[in-house]
Order: structure tokens, then sequence, then C-alpha cells
């Protein structure tokens, strides 16, 4: 087993990227409902999976720093062919008669990184960082997009003074589609929990750090096999498994294997039309995907949270006779935020999004105004 590095303990094993904190914030992004891989594993530290890869993450000085681990097997291959090379050249000194003692070439396990030769390659170096700016969609510059959304709305502009850096993710498409299909009726610490066990269950072993094993996220095949019902049903998916057991199963055998990753090529409309077409898709969950996968940033998902700060502070008609999302009230909020922001709309929703979680506010700040409509969940609610 492995440790988890730090920069002080494992410099060799850090690479970084300039990225400045009005550009990123990884504790507002990370944690905020877009992606349930991430976990805080120290103060100011993520590790989480993307690519099938683990990664830590921290910001120090206008800089994102990363660390990739080995994956298990790609560990073993290595270690077995050092084993064997070292065999060989043993097998060589020695004379013919002589015997090989096993011991010689048992592989020592080293508890923690200090001790491991470290190899970066600089093409790995490139296409990791590569890798990590595609997934933070770093090449659009988050200051210019806050300040045209500033000039449009004043609103937006007092709530960017204490939330900057907020940007949405690029994430896989079926991994975030089957993410928040979980997110129906739920809030983020559970549905966090039920992503953890569907990974450790039906998904493969990466690596194994400070006693936490990290999965992948299970393979359409996997999602659509005969059994995945009752086994998401064993682990507390309630009725959300039979939807992502019917979805898998609709793609795969209707669609084929890179039909999601397709609907990035298509418009916003018809991929959000196509995505409603799966069983436990509504229009929340295909505008998150839409949004976080499918490069789609005119989407805005509209939860409880976006409806309520609709009514609060851009459409107070809202409130009046609707107790409820209905059709039109979710494509009257989209249009209105579409008309408003522009064509990143969805990325100005994420950082109000943010800025309504209860986790992201600060114990001195004055409680906001309620609206006349009540609301059911006090939970904390994923953006779908």
């Amino acid at each position: 087993m492995r440790h988890l590095a730090s920069l002080s303990a494992c410099p060799a094993l850090w690479r970084s990227l300039p990225c400045p904190s009005s550009e990123l914030r990884l504790d507002f992004v990370l944690p905020g409902g877009q992606s349930f891989r991430w976990r805080e594993s120290s103060p100011g530290f993520y590790t989480g999976v993307v690519h099938e890869r683990v990664w830590t993450l921290t910001q120090k000085d206008d800089r994102l720093w990363y660390a990739v681990y080995p994956n298990t097997e790609e560990q073993e291959g290595k270690s077995n062919k050092e084993t064997q090379k070292k065999a060989t050249k043993r097998k060589l000194q020695k004379t013919t008669s002589e015997a090989i003692n096993t011991e010689d070439i048992k592989q020592e396990k080293d508890d923690d990184w200090t001790n491991v030769p470290i190899h970066i390659d600089s093409k790995d170096c490139k296409k990791d960082g590569e890798t990590l700016e595609d997934y933070f969609q770093l090449h659009l510059r988050l200051q210019d997009l806050y300040k045209q959304w500033g000039e449009s709305d004043t609103n937006f502009q007092k709530i960017a003074r204490e939330f900057s850096g907020i940007r949405i993710l690029r994430q896989d498409p079926v991994e975030c589609l089957f993410s928040f299909i979980c997110t129906s009726n739920n809030h983020i610490s559970r549905i966090t929990g039920m992503i953890e066990r569907v990974c450790s269950t039906l998904g493969r072993r990466l690596c194994r750090l400070d006693s936490v094993d990290y999965y992948s996220f299970p393979s359409l095949q996997a999602l659509a096999a005969n059994d995945t019902e009752i086994k998401l049903r064993n682990l507390g998916f309630g009725y959300r498994a039979k939807f992502v057991s019917q979805s898998a199963r609709t793609i795969l055998h209707k669609h084929g294997l890179d039909w999601l990753e397709g609907l990035r090529h298509v418009p916003y409309e018809e991929a959000k039309k196509a995505l409603c077409d799966l069983p436990g898709v509504g229009a929340k969950i295909a505008d998150c995907v839409c949004l976080m996968a499918l490069d789609k940033p005119e989407a805005v998902p509209v939860d409880t949270h976006v409806w309520q700060i609709a009514k609060r502070d851009y459409l107070p008609q809202l409130g009046q006779g609707n107790k409820s999302i209905t059709e039109r009230v979710y494509r009257e909020i989209g249009d209105y935020f579409r008309n408003l922001w522009g064509p990143y709309a969805g990325w100005a929703q994420g950082v109000l999004f943010c800025s309504d979680l209860k986790k992201f506010q600060s114990p001195d700040k004055p409680p906001k105004a309620k609206t006349k409509a009540k609301t059911k969940l006090k939970k904390e609610n994923s953006m779908a």
C-alpha cells in the first residue's frame, strides 16, 4: 500500500500548471455537486479518479499541482519485469550448477513514495497536463466570462466577489450520465456514497492509498448486465437501480458504445432530446450531462436551488401559484438565463448554484430572505 503524496514529502512526484485561484477554485468546484469522485484527503488536497487514473490535486502560488499514481496493474507489470531482469542477471552471474535462491528475487514492498524511484517521461508529463487542462477546460479564460456576466447582471456581480474560480468540468459522458441518474431526489453526500459503492462493486480496482481503494467507473457493459439491477438495489440505489440498468441496456443495444460521446457533436436541443428518451432521464439530468460532459455550455440545469434563486432574485412572478417546477417554468427559467448571460449561461448558473449551497455559506453571513413558496427539500441537492 502506498501513502498519498505530499508536496514536501515527495516533490519528484508532483508537477504543476499555471492557474491562479481566479481561474479555478478546487474547494468550490470539486465538492460542489458536479462530480462525485473527489474526496478531500487532507486540508486543501483532493484525491479522485479521472480517465481511470488516480490523482491528487492542490493549489499553491497560482499553480495547480497534481500527482498521478500508477494503477495496480501497471505497477505489478513493471515490478514483474524488474523482477525478471534481476533474476536473469543473478542467474548469469551464478554457475549453472548453483541453485537460485527465490528469496533473492522477491519484490521489496515500500509503504510510501520516499524510497520509490520516480521516472517521469516527458510525453507522459505533457499528456497528464493536457488531461487536466481538458477536464477543467482551462483553455477558457474565466475572468473574461465573469466580467461579461457581471456587466449584464448586477446580482451576479455581487455574488462573484465571494465565489470566484468556479468553472464547469468536462467529464466522461458515461460516468456523468449514470452519476446524475443517481441524483434524483437525493443530496450530495448520499450520492457520493452510492457512486463509491457502485464503483467498488462493478468497477476495476486502480490502486490503494492510505487504506482507501480507488476504482474506475463501471463500463456500459457492466451496468447493462442482467444482474446489475439486483446488485444496485442491494447497494441502496432504490428505484434508481432500474433506471441505471435500463438506460445502460438502451444505449448499448440501440445506439452503441460511442453514442454518448457522439452527442458532443450535435446541437444542444438534439442532444437533450436524445438523453430525455432514456429511462429515468428528465430535463434536469439531461441538462446536467449536456453541460458537464457534452460541450453544451448553454444548458441551464434547473433544480430546487436554481428555481429558488430565479424566484428570489430574477423572476418573482414564478412564485405566484407555482409549487413545483413545471415544464413551462423550467423552460422559462432556462431561456431567461440564456438571454441574460449569453452562450455560457450554464457556467454562470454553476456559480449561483454553488453560492446557494449551505456548505459554502460563511458562518457570519446573514441568512437569505425566504420566498413565499415553501420548499420541502432541506438537504443539499446536486445540480440535478
